[in-house]
């Protein structure tokens, strides 16, 4: 069993270092992209798309510091914390809610990211009330 849990924190410390390059290549993405946006083509006329692409890579790494928080919660406790894990997953059905481009999905696609909204935000409710009263 010492053996198991030995290979879980090096599994963890791994993906650790692994989400670390990640979030800096995000980061570089993004730095790039806003340059190459704003020197090459400026934002005058599609605005709106280029915004919504920024909103994107900023969300992606702020969802990429959740999971490295999730993951750092996991080397510290050796328990997956709950309610990190519902709030990275808020924010990731948030991101693509905020790039939904309304043109080109269905209703019933809607719909779906309003019922994985609301499950996840009475998930949350409910971790953070029972949290509250322990």
């Amino acid at each position: 069993m010492h053996m198991i849990e030995n290979i879980e924190v090096l599994v963890s410390k791994i993906l650790s270092l692994a989400m670390v390059v990640v979030i800096v290549a995000a980061i570089f993405d993004l730095g790039a992209y806003l340059i190459n946006t704003l020197v090459t083509t400026g934002i005058y006329g599609n605005f709106n798309q280029v915004l919504f692409t920024i909103f994107g890579l900023f969300l992606n790494i702020l969802i990429a510091l959740e999971i490295l928080e999730n993951i750092t919660a996991y080397l510290r406790k050796h328990v997956v914390q709950v309610e990190l894990v519902i709030v990275t997953s808020l924010i990731a059905v948030a991101r693509k809610i905020i790039i939904l481009d309304l043109e080109k999905v269905r209703g019933l696609d809607i719909i779906g990211l309003g019922v994985a909204i609301l499950a996840l935000a009475i998930s949350y409710w409910i971790i953070r009330s029972s949290n509250n009263r322990a």
